[in-house]
């Protein structure tokens, strides 16, 4: 069974002071992004809640393919025998911006460490995205995904117009974990960690 909660303190924490480290930084962003950012009100968040699936209980692999910005077409096959992180986001979704730097961070702490992240980008032209990762310095690559193509792949465990969620997959491919809503550093971190060592959560 997987294990899911709630972690909405410590989600309402990270918010508050990331949105105060991102006040700071209002200076700094790019004119796309603040057109986008401006158009916000359309974006439906996640609830907040984490899910962790034991092994034992994981579904089949991940599979789907898609263009990145660059134009460079991927497949599950990128990240094969790793542990791959998928974020969901668009230019204009706050909880975006608010996570935006933990996951440049973590992207940073284990990208030397058989861990690859990709962003899945539902509604942006190119020019927006790219903006919105220079801003805030996400140097992992994004698929463009209008479509919902890939969004539609992950139907299973992406809930439709849930923006953002993250998602953790295992070295099999298969999904160890789930995030609806602003993911916490700490709490993604653990995920990923458990990813690396082949484990899962522990049972309650």
């Amino acid at each position: 069974m997987p294990v899911k909660y709630f972690a909405r303190r410590p989600a309402i924490i990270g918010a508050v002071l990331a949105s105060l480290l991102l006040s700071g930084c209002a200076a700094v962003d790019e004119p796309l992004v603040d057109e986008a950012n401006s158009q916000n009100s359309n974006y439906v968040a996640g609830d907040g809640s984490i899910t962790e699936y034991e092994p034992a209980t994981r579904g089949e692999k991940v599979k789907l393919s898609g263009e990145l910005f660059d134009g460079t077409t991927v497949t599950e096959k990128a990240w094969s025998g790793q542990v791959a992180v998928l974020n969901v986001w668009y230019a204009a979704c706050s909880p975006c911006r608010v996570e935006a730097p933990d996951l440049a961070s973590l992207y940073n702490e284990f990208k030397s460490k058989d861990v690859e992240f990709y962003g899945i980008n539902t509604r942006d032209e190119a020019p927006t995205a790219k903006a919105f990762a220079r801003t805030f310095e996400l140097d992992y690559p994004s698929f463009k995904d209008k479509s919902s193509k890939i969004v539609l792949a992950l139907a299973g465990y992406v809930p439709p117009q849930a923006v953002p969620t993250t998602l953790v997959l295992d070295k099999e491919g298969r999904v160890a974990g789930r995030i609806l809503g602003v993911a916490d550093k700490s709490t993604l971190k653990s995920m990923i960690k458990d990813a690396l060592r082949g484990s899962g959560p522990v049972k309650p």
